[in-house]
């Protein structure tokens, strides 16, 4: 049997955080509201109305772009892009095609791969279709919201590196502020680029001649589940010497399968051209200036920084820059430079009930309850020194006497002449006794 290897492209849309809708002027608090309340001549598509770019929303996906390390376009214009949707009523999407806002750029995984991108681009989002007794319902009061669009080449080879991709670009998205990237609200969406190749393609390069592309995945969990069954189902298809069909599929949550949808466009197929109705932009350096200025700390710097400063380990630091840990960073810095840092990076990663103290109340919890954190190196050598002291006790412990134990425990805590965690003590002469 051949060998085969995943290739796989992500495609990333998340809605923007923005006052209006992207080519309008509707409220894009649209969340609960009745369906079709959040509507306008323009997203509905209607005759004579004409879209106005949201300019809100062009500033905050150059941000993103700056913050991913792209190349910010002088030069951008949106698009016109064909295609029969029930949910795009003018019968068109405005998007961009051959200029968009942002170019390149990357993403680097906690195993030090980069992760490029091929570009940034700023679309209009489509309306919610809602399928009941045997009828499609259509809600337009999503339809016309910014949305942004990540691309990806097709460089990840393993599920569990595009599922650490998508939660690294969430966990940015989130601390520019730019989007709330809620996947429950449908804010942010998942969409795989999924082929196989053999270690020959490989070796030489060589794409495969196809993609299955899985749309609309809406959790991490799944994203992972469904790049898992496609490299079973395109396998057990080349297996048999047989061609895998290029075309678009979706997650089937309930059976845990991906299911066919329609056969996958070109971009020839969706008939772009320059959208008339909206001007070109232009932008000058200053403006790119302007923006990087107003960027908050990255998460990279971020790590870099608590980690030199504090001298955290890379568990540690790691944990303050994704969507949790950066609620909680100034709260560890805080009180990081008032007590043992190592010691409260600890408790506030593993103690759950630490992170909702007031900072007064957690110094007073920390002082009268402290343990302190040793190497393990030192550890088992304070056990060691105990045990060879101690042999006769040492041999009762090990002839079925447990009440022995503690006393050993305590011998160890006087070696070391420090507070410290029990369990581990007990934990490392059981491994001796065991030995």
């Amino acid at each position: 049997m051949n060998q085969y290897h995943l290739v796989l492209g992500m495609e990333i849309h998340f809605q923007l955080k923005t006052i209006n809708k992207m080519f309008c002027y509707c409220s894009s608090s649209y969340h609960e509201s009745k369906p079709n309340t959040h509507v306008c001549p323009t997203c509905l598509g209607l005759p004579g109305a004409l879209p106005v770019a949201n300019y809100e929303a062009i500033l905050k996906t150059q941000k993103l772009g700056i913050a991913l390390k792209s190349k910010l376009a002088d030069f951008s214009r949106f698009d016109r892009k064909h295609y029969f949707y029930p949910d795009l009523p003018k019968g068109y999407q405005i998007s961009q095609y051959e200029y968009p806002l942002c170019i390149g750029g990357e993403i680097v995984l906690q195993d030090g791969k980069k992760c490029e991108l091929e570009r940034i681009h700023l679309e209009e989002d489509t309306a919610k279709s809602i399928h009941k007794s045997g009828q499609t319902l259509i809600d337009f009061n999503k339809s016309g919201m910014p949305l942004v669009e990540i691309v990806t080449k097709p460089i990840f080879e393993k599920a569990s590196e595009a599922v650490e991709f998508g939660k690294k670009i969430q966990d940015i998205v989130r601390l520019l502020e730019i989007a709330e990237v809620d996947m429950e609200k449908g804010q942010l969406r998942l969409e795989a680029n999924i082929s196989l190749r053999t270690t020959d393609m490989k070796n030489q390069n060589i794409l495969p001649s196809y993609k299955v592309e899985v749309k609309n995945i809406n959790s991490f969990k799944f994203l992972e589940k469904a790049i898992d069954y496609e490299i079973k189902r395109q396998t057990e298809i080349l297996e048999k010497g047989e061609s895998v069909k290029q075309e678009n599929r979706g997650y089937n949550e309930s059976k845990g399968v991906t299911v066919a949808q329609r056969s996958k466009e070109e971009a020839k197929d969706y008939r772009y051209f320059p959208e008339p109705d909206l001007p070109i932009m232009t932008f000058s350096k200053s403006h790119f200036d302007q923006l990087a200025q107003s960027l908050p700390e990255l998460p990279e710097a971020i790590y870099s920084r608590i980690k030199e400063k504090f001298n955290l380990n890379e568990t540690q630091a790691r944990f303050f820059t994704n969507s949790e840990g950066l609620e909680l960073l100034s709260y560890f810095e805080n009180l990081a430079t008032k007590l043992d840092s190592v010691k409260v990076a600890n408790l506030i990663i593993n103690k759950l009930e630490y992170r909702n103290l007031n900072e007064a109340a957690f110094i007073e919890k920390f002082k009268s309850s402290e343990v302190s954190i040793v190497s393990d190196e030192v550890l088992k050598n304070a056990v060691d020194i105990v045990l060879d002291r101690e042999k006769v006790a040492f041999e009762k412990l090990k002839s079925g006497k447990e009440q022995v134990l503690m006393y050993l425990v305590g011998q160890v805590l006087k070696e070391l002449k420090i507070k410290v965690d029990s369990q581990k003590i007990i934990d490392l002469i059981k491994v001796k006794y065991e030995e």
